[in-house]
């Protein structure tokens, strides 16, 4: 690489870099003095059948060290297969960040509660390793029914299922052999770049993992980082659930509810865990249960990244997209975000759901969606699907609803949120037919 010719502007690459969050990358304090890079787009990693691993990890490293000028910073907001090639992107230019083995501590599913059951043994459920393609997969699972059964490494409860009883195994068993090699062989072309305890190095992208069903209870993420060993919480964003066993996410609502007492014991939590991972110099989320009637809290799982889900919520609270933080730690300083300063104090992201499939017959326009955004303040739609597509179609659903459009909306309060929401839900023109039936013709 050569030195850069222009010192004040810092070349960052984004991978999976797509319009939308570039948007929000541009609005960052101090953007000007940025240069955004795609290293590689959004729909070149994730619009395929498969996740181009090899041509992310080769030809990105190419990319990387053929640049003209400085390489100042390798960053990512989505989840894999960016969150764990990270670490192997920024090594092979030198630039600061988490050890490959730190985050796959976070990632691989089983190997990170290995390490939680290390550190915070009482805040973490039963669990053992499945391999789904044994004879006898059943014969693996230590706990008793009922209990979750996921793959080690997925995407949005991609494959996840609750296990009642034999029946259940065997229909997710059937279902998880012809889908889990979709994740699970490119996660193994990471694995081959770490270094693997014995424990989990038997355990491959294609193992799933059984725990045990944690209590209902109140959903929180904290969002935070670690910078030089020091670990930060800098929000705490509630989640809202429904369908099978609160199964599906249905908003994100920030700040959270939860006593402060509570926060602060996650805090902690998280601190213990993190520096058992021995994770450093970059953002991360972490998913909690608190029941109650118990005052228990369990740890759900770690992402390595900044929830970009959340990022709208913190720029309308706040008064910064939380990209702020991926980028001060991208460059190797210390992150700096606003607390309070934002137009609205509450806001929330609303999943809009179906738990049947169909078929999408009409979707709003751009200039509908605009419209209905201006008469209506602190509100941002995304429709997550098009005219013609059939619900059951869709990549990386969880395994009891589809996802069909996201609405974030920022207010004075919870109930204002809810009012503006429910107001904007009614006018989106979406609509559908069941999937058996024909669908009117397309609008010209």
């Amino acid at each position: 690489m050569a030195v850069s010719v222009t010192a004040e502007r810092r070349n960052i690459f984004v991978v999976g870099l797509d319009d939308f969050h570039l948007a929000q990358l541009k609005t960052l304090p101090d953007a000007e003095q940025y240069v955004f890079h795609a290293l590689f787009t959004h729909r070149e990693l994730k619009s395929g059948r498969g996740f181009p691993m090899r041509e992310l990890l080769d030809d990105g490293r190419r990319q990387l060290n053929e640049f003209p000028e400085t390489v100042d910073a390798v960053v990512g907001y989505w989840d894999f297969p960016v969150s764990t090639a990270l670490p192997i992107l920024r090594q092979d230019v030198g630039l600061p960040g988490p050890t490959l083995e730190a985050v796959l501590k976070c990632e691989h599913k089983y190997w990170s509660r290995l390490e939680q059951a290390r550190a915070v043994p009482e805040h973490i459920a039963d669990f053992c390793a499945v391999d789904p393609f044994a004879e006898d997969p059943l014969a693996q699972v230590t706990i008793g029914f009922p209990f979750w059964l996921k793959p080690v490494k997925a995407v949005l409860s991609h494959l996840g299922f609750l296990i009642g009883d034999d029946r259940d195994f065997r229909h997710a068993i059937e279902r998880i052999r012809a889908g889990i090699r979709r994740f699970g062989d490119p996660f193994n072309l990471i694995l081959e770049f770490a270094e693997l305890p014995e424990e989990v190095a038997i355990v491959d992208g294609n193992f799933c993992i059984a725990e045990s069903l944690i209590s209902a209870g109140r959903q929180c993420t904290l969002e935070g980082y670690v910078y030089h060993g020091e670990v930060q919480v800098y929000g705490a964003v509630d989640s809202q659930r429904e369908g099978e066993a609160g199964s599906s996410f249905t908003s994100y609502e920030y700040p959270s509810t939860l006593p402060e007492s509570v926060q602060q014991r996650m805090a902690e939590i998280t601190s213990r865990v993190m520096r058992q991972i021995g994770y450093d110099d970059a953002p991360f989320n972490i998913e909690f249960y608190w029941e109650e009637d118990t005052n228990r809290i369990w740890l759900l799982e770690i992402n390595c990244r900044i929830s970009k889900s959340h990022a709208p919520l913190f720029n309308m609270v706040d008064g910064c997209y939380h990209h702020q933080v991926m980028i001060d730690l991208g460059l190797g300083r210390e992150p700096t975000m606003p607390h309070r300063k934002g137009q609205f104090r509450f806001a929330a992201k609303f999943m809009v759901r179906r738990y049947e499939d169909a078929l999408v017959t009409h979707v709003p326009s751009r200039g509908e969606v605009e419209a209905i955004e201006a008469a209506n303040s602190g509100v941002v739609i995304e429709i997550a699907v098009r005219e013609g597509t059939q619900l059951s179609r869709l990549p990386y659903q969880d395994s009891y609803s589809y996802e069909v459009a996201v609405i974030f909306v920022g207010g004075q309060d919870r109930a204002d949120v809810k009012r503006k929401y429910e107001s904007v839900l009614a006018r989106l023109p979406l609509e559908f037919a069941r999937a058996n039936e024909p669908m009117r013709p397309p609008a010209p």
